[in-house]
């Protein structure tokens, strides 16, 4: 499972977890070189057969997140279950003793048990809320404020992310914590118990992107601004044939380009004069976003999508058309993305997938397809 030339080639990481932010760890880890085994009791996690599925119903969603690792099932409750995941952490192998595990409260898996029986292993336990309660990414989200400014301006109850934004924030700083320990362990011999909330993971970026510190420093909260890019200018228009697009104006230049091919300078700069604004400012181009939408909205409505397009490629305003999944498999996106490979996937089919996102030396890193559940559990002891 290893290739030489990646980066974490040569380390061995035991996998006890199901849904989002520690199997996408674990990938993540396995992109880079990693040797992962994932650990699931007989017949799977609570994720194995989690949607989206094929039509016979397997799990499109588990496979994707467990590309390129062996698995092995075993009975998690039992002695010899657990003294097998003990021995495989606790395994002297030269960059193995490393477990990535969001089931975290087992006694015979703790930190405190398997460094008994390793001294320099590292363990990274993925937890839900802050004081080790069970919490997942919609209840963690919940009681941090984003759905209370999710959504239309006009709409009076909560909107929910679709994506899983602080599973996949959590994962990833998994990963990374996991990379840092191995080295600091290569450096001085010294593991590490990591222990990573995904509350905390979810306050951390809230607080470092300043959702947090307003209420503290301002005495409010952000509020609601819809589709309507926070701090600068940005919303989204509808062209003549029911096409729509994302505008976004961060710099003078964005603004003037796009005050320019909607053909309303003389109306945005009378605007300018009237209110005594400075359009080259971020703040007055977001306070003043409604009356500039509505000089922009028409010459939108004019025009075509396809006209639409031309105009906004051939100027430096930050822009996109809206499109489902469907559309963006479609058009050829992942065909033309050297981040894509085929993958023939058993139970599920051949696809292209994608790899890890950063290119190294202009290199993407592959896995393999995901394993048949309990693939590589050792032969019965006769």
């Amino acid at each position: 499972m290893t290739t030489p030339d990646k980066p974490l080639a040569g380390l061995r990481i035991v996998e006890v977890s199901s849904f989002v932010a520690s199997p996408l760890a674990g990938l993540t880890l396995s992109q880079l070189g990693a040797e992962v085994i994932r650990i699931d009791p007989i017949g799977g996690a609570a994720d194995v057969h989690r949607w989206p599925v094929t039509d016979s119903g397997e799990s499109i969603y588990w496979t994707g997140l467990n590309k390129g690792k062996r698995s092995i099932t075993a009975d998690l409750r039992s002695e010899a279950g657990q003294s097998l995941v003990q021995h495989l952490v606790a395994d002297p192998v030269t960059g193995g003793g490393i477990l990535l595990t969001n089931s975290a409260g087992r006694s015979w898996m703790s930190h405190e048990t398997l460094s008994a029986l390793r001294p320099d292993v590292i363990t990274c336990e993925i937890l839900g809320r802050t004081d080790g309660t069970p919490g997942v990414d919609y209840t963690v989200n919940a009681g941090l404020g984003f759905p209370m400014i999710t959504g239309p301006v006009a709409n009076a109850g909560n909107v929910n992310h679709v994506l899983p934004a602080w599973d996949m924030a959590c994962g990833l700083y998994a990963a990374l914590a996991i990379s840092a320990a191995v080295r600091r362990r290569e450096q001085s011999g010294i593991g590490a118990h990591i222990t990573l909330p995904l509350e905390d993971t979810a306050l951390s970026i809230a607080s470092t992107l300043g959702y947090l510190t307003e209420p503290q420093v301002n005495g409010r909260g952000r509020v609601g601004t819809g589709n309507d890019v926070y701090g600068t200018y940005g919303t989204d228009f509808v062209a003549a044939d029911g096409a729509r697009f994302m505008i976004v104006a961060l710099t003078p230049r964005h603004f003037r380009d796009l005050v320019g091919l909607t053909e309303v300078g003389d109306a945005v700069e009378a605007v300018e004069k009237a209110l005594g604004a400075d359009f080259r400012r971020e703040a007055d181009r977001f306070t003043h976003r409604a009356v500039l939408t509505a000089l922009f909205e028409p010459w939108f409505a004019r025009h075509s999508s396809a006209e639409v397009t031309a105009a906004l490629g051939g100027s430096s305003v930050l822009w996109e058309r809206y499109r489902s999944f469907e559309e963006v498999v479609a058009a050829g996106v992942l065909a033309t993305n050297p981040m894509f490979a085929e993958l023939d996937q058993p139970r599920i089919g051949t696809f292209l997938a994608a790899g890890h996102p950063a290119a190294f030396d202009g290199e993407h890193y592959f896995t393999g397809p995901a394993p048949e559940l309990g693939a590589d559990n050792p032969p019965p002891v006769e």
